[in-house]
């Protein structure tokens, strides 16, 4: 009888993605998948570390399940993901009750890697093992064994690897490497399967998805590219247009684009793909030029004002949703003042605020004017409720049309500027079939829900 393996993912879409190649990996060895940790023979967690709440929930949720298998049978515990790719030299020290830590580069190893753990005798006390690579290099392709951890109707489609960018706020670059994108054509046949097999909405995930393909030939410097001609080599632009000619009934959502690389050519494949949703996902981070330049965002308040315009005259019907950090160092009134106007104005109708996260190996981590906790609170409030404003604005709008939507769960789903599981829902006829398209009327809209016949 083969063992029995569950995995825990924490952590964002991309970080969903890893775990669904590792447990494609366990199943290709002959391993038999669970849901239920406590059923599990062999538990892998695959963690986020991108802020200090990941780090926290990370940590917790491999402390609990340690504590889980003290009094009962010897279960393995494996640990992934960016946490152990980032501490890879302190963590074996740190959490001697892991049998083994596993980094980014061995995903797709994850079968092996527990058929050899388990071959041994793995006697309690004995070290843990880090089976971590320095640098993280690796990326899937289509030939890459998955098990789709979202419904049928679903699926996430990481397009690109790591990130070339300095933000002074962010350790993704030294977790997950350089950025590196892999082909149209190996992406388009990954598409084209999951369509046939009766996916209805494919988002497309990596860490700067606006950068995609662009490494190839504008080399390792990201920068800001408004004058991208796609005839030089792939971009997100020829990508979209790919996947838009793949026959059947989807959505394409991609998520994730940086504020520097929009093109006028992406903006028309944008609005000119019908599969394309009309939603653009674009962190701002903030629009305070002083804050833009110690963030190290390579851009400025006129840039960021003018791409909101551009990007709303080229594409119609657009929605945009969009993340931002408050409270970073030196951040005065004046700066979340100016901020708090930019997104009221704008009228940025999807969105989310953190307060800034001190994280170590960051440029900012060194910056002395750290902004008090009550205030960073008080300011993701305010933020918060602009922002809940907004959609509630654009909500109203939308009351007595006909939308077409996604049919997310029974009585429940989604519009194309809706992504699953961060944005708004639609209420709909508990008759509909999940996995579905279809035409309802808005009736009434309270913030980022709204509600139809």
């Amino acid at each position: 009888m083969s063992a029995k393996v569950a995995v825990i993912s924490l952590g964002c879409a991309k970080n969903l993605v890893d775990s669904e190649i590792m447990l494609g990996g366990l199943r290709k060895e002959g391993y038999a998948i669970v849901e239920t940790p406590e059923d599990a023979d062999v538990l892998i967690i695959n963690t986020c570390s991108f802020i200090n709440d990941a780090k926290k929930e990370s940590i917790e949720t491999i402390q609990a399940a340690s504590a889980a298998r003290r009094g009962g049978r010897r279960q393995r515990l494996i640990v992934s993901g960016c946490l152990a790719q980032r501490y890879r030299k302190e963590l074996p020290g740190l959490m001697p009750e892991v049998d083994s830590f596993i980094g980014l580069d061995q995903v797709a190893q994850a079968g092996t890697i527990v058929r050899e753990m388990l071959s041994k005798s793995g006697e309690a006390g004995t070290p843990p093992r880090s089976i971590v690579s320095e640098k993280s290099l690796y990326i899937p392709d289509y030939a890459t064994p998955r098990v789709r951890l979202t419904p049928k109707h679903t699926a996430y489609v990481k397009i690109a690897e790591g990130c070339n960018h300095t933000c002074s706020f962010c350790a993704i670059p030294r977790i997950r490497g350089r950025h590196r994108s892999r082909g149209i054509a190996d992406i388009a046949r990954e598409v084209a399967s999951l369509v046939k097999n009766g996916c209805r909405e494919i988002n497309l995930v990596s860490q700067d998805s606006t950068y995609f393909g662009m490494d190839k030939w504008l080399g390792e410097r990201p920068r800001p590219t408004s004058k991208v001609d796609s005839s030089r080599g792939e971009s997100l632009a020829s990508l979209l247009r790919q996947l838009n000619k793949i026959p059947g009934e989807f959505w394409i959502r991609p998520l994730y684009t940086h504020p520097a690389h929009w093109s006028r050519e992406l903006m028309e494949s944008w609005a000119e793909c019908e599969k394309v949703v009309k939603c653009v996902d674009v962190p701002l981070q903030h629009v305070s030029d002083p804050m833009l330049k110690a963030m190290r965002r390579e851009t400025d308040k006129a840039h960021l004002v003018n791409l909101v315009k551009d990007l709303r005259a080229a594409i119609p019907g657009l929605m945009i949703r969009s993340t931002f950090i408050v409270g970073f160092p030196g951040e005065t009134q004046t700066d979340f003042d100016e901020l708090m106007a930019f997104v009221g104005k704008a009228g940025i109708e999807r969105g989310g605020v953190f307060e800034y996260s001190r994280e170590e190996d960051t440029r900012a981590y060194e910056l002395t004017e750290q902004i008090h906790p009550a205030t960073k609170r008080k300011r993701r409030n305010l933020l918060t409720e602009t922002l809940y404003n907004c959609a509630q604005k654009r909500g109203e709008g939308l009351v007595g049309k006909r939308l077409r939507v996604l049919v997310e769960a029974r009585g429940v789903a989604r519009t194309q500027w809706d992504a699953p599981e961060v944005d708004g829902t639609v209420e709909v006829s508990k008759s509909l079939r999940v996995g579905d398209f279809a035409e309802v009327t808005i009736t009434d809209a309270l913030g980022y829900q709204l509600f139809s016949e």
